[in-house]
């Protein structure tokens, strides 16, 4: 019988929850057709008109070590990288199947690489790994939700033995967990219909994980999609339990909580444009502004955030999400201490102007725009406050004795200055430093 041990648990979660901000990547011979990683399942596919594309797949320009320096540079913390995705191509030398980068022109373990660089560099190195796989002939082809070839008939089930197909998923995991040194998180991905918990043999699949890799963090989908919570947020979890909860392009109205009221780890995992892997006519990015508010709002509900970059078919960043990641590591450098180690200050309630989040006895907020007068600190007491500063240059922020908030004496007010223009036009952080550190109202 499978016992959950909380302390474990917690000590493992620590690093997590105190990084707050990670990166996606999502690369393989999808970013050839360039129409998104869902292009063979979307369009219905033949393999026979996908394969030819590992003719073409050379990584000419693929350099994980300036990947590793961006993310940093941004203010990421840890990294996933796609190992294999859906169409089952695999960046990695598995011993277990030929369709493979090293059987590319690009003739090399690319996964090595990846994780050599995100060491270089410090940061967490996490690895994405599908429990799909439209290339193995063992896996489910007509009448499975997803496949490519799931409208034709002829592609029938009858001597498929999916028991195979687990065994080859397990071998493959288990390369991934042996190969590469310690690594920090492994994403899998999807459960769908019946194809969840032990249809992939998740109890021994995770058993493994955690003995090959100690201390090494599993998301949720082993159990679900980018909806529902799991086993852990049932308060009954699984041996196969997630240990965050992955909501996918979105971020919870409320953060997220198990079915007692406690909070749990969650990461909104999100694109920049429209896409997850690399697709030449998708230009609606995303505005450095709106993300770095969002990575904010997810911080401020108690979760992380995870921000994708699709790699072109060669390997480099398009130059819009390394523009858009600059712009997010100058806001990053200056305010980065309202984030790191960071949660929601369940205590005071959302201004209206910005968000709140909280490390301790210090309150961070976040003023997206300037008040008509004096700024409230709504929820605040005056009397436990210590001092107030703005984050970037710690100069003080002197409260206000002002006539026009004497209605409201309950509340206090803080003087900005006369100018009306906040000095930072996306995100003004303010640090407020309290007498104590107040119990969460949880």
């Amino acid at each position: 019988m499978y016992t959950f041990d909380r302390i474990e648990y917690e000590k493992r979660m620590k690093w997590y929850q105190e990084a707050r901000f990670g990166m996606f990547i999502h690369w393989g011979l999808y970013s050839i057709p360039a129409r998104g990683e869902w292009v063979r399942s979307i369009e219905e596919m033949p393999e026979e008109e996908y394969l030819p594309f590992m003719k073409e797949f050379d990584a000419k320009d693929y350099d994980p070590k300036q990947w590793a320096k961006e993310a940093k540079a941004a203010g990421m913390k840890y990294v996933v990288l796609t190992a294999k995705h859906h169409d089952g191509f695999c960046l990695f030398d598995s011993k277990y199947t030929d369709y493979k980068a090293t059987n590319t022109p690009a003739g090399r373990d690319l996964i090595k690489e990846y994780v050599e660089a995100l060491r270089e560099e410090g940061l967490r190195v996490g690895i994405y790994f599908t429990l799909l796989d439209w290339h193995h002939p063992d896996y489910p082809h007509y009448g499975d939700r997803n496949h490519p070839m799931r409208n034709h008939p002829e592609c029938s089930n009858e001597s498929r033995d999916f028991s195979r197909y687990v065994e080859y998923l397990y071998n493959q995991v288990e390369e991934i967990c042996t190969n590469y040194g310690k690594l920090d998180i492994i994403w899998f991905d999807f459960s769908y219909d019946d194809m969840r918990g032990e249809k992939w043999g998740a109890t021994k699949l995770v058993n493994m994980v955690r003995s090959l890799q100690p201390g090494i963090i599993i998301d949720n989908r082993l159990e679900v999609s980018g909806q529902g919570r799991g086993s852990l947020a049932e308060c009954n979890p699984a041996p196969f339990h997630g240990d965050f909860v992955s909501p996918e392009q979105i971020i919870p109205p409320e953060g997220i909580r198990d079915i007692h009221g406690n909070p749990m780890v969650w990461e909104s995992c999100f694109t920049m444009n429209n896409s997850w892997g690399y697709c030449a006519t998708d230009h609606f990015y995303k505005p450095a502004s709106m993300l770095i508010k969002k990575l904010v709002e997810c911080v401020s509900k108690g979760g992380n955030m995870i921000l994708n970059v699709g790699p072109d078919a060669h390997g480099r960043f398009p130059e819009e999400s390394s523009e858009i990641l600059k712009q997010i590591g100058r806001w990053m450098e200056r305010n980065h201490d309202s984030i790191y180690g960071c949660t929601a200050a369940y205590d005071i309630p959302k201004p209206d102007y910005g968000r709140v989040t909280r490390k301790g006895n210090k309150y961070y907020v976040h003023v997206y725009e300037n008040s008509l007068g004096p700024l409230p600190l709504t929820g605040f007491d005056r009397k436990n406050i210590v001092k107030v500063r703005a984050l970037y240059d710690g100069h003080e922020i002197p409260f206000s004795n002002a006539w026009m908030h004497n209605d409201y004496p309950d509340i206090p007010f803080l003087n900005l200055g006369p100018d009306p223009i906040l000095p930072d036009p996306i995100d003004y952080v303010l640090e407020i430093e309290t007498r104590e550190s107040a119990e969460d109202n949880l």
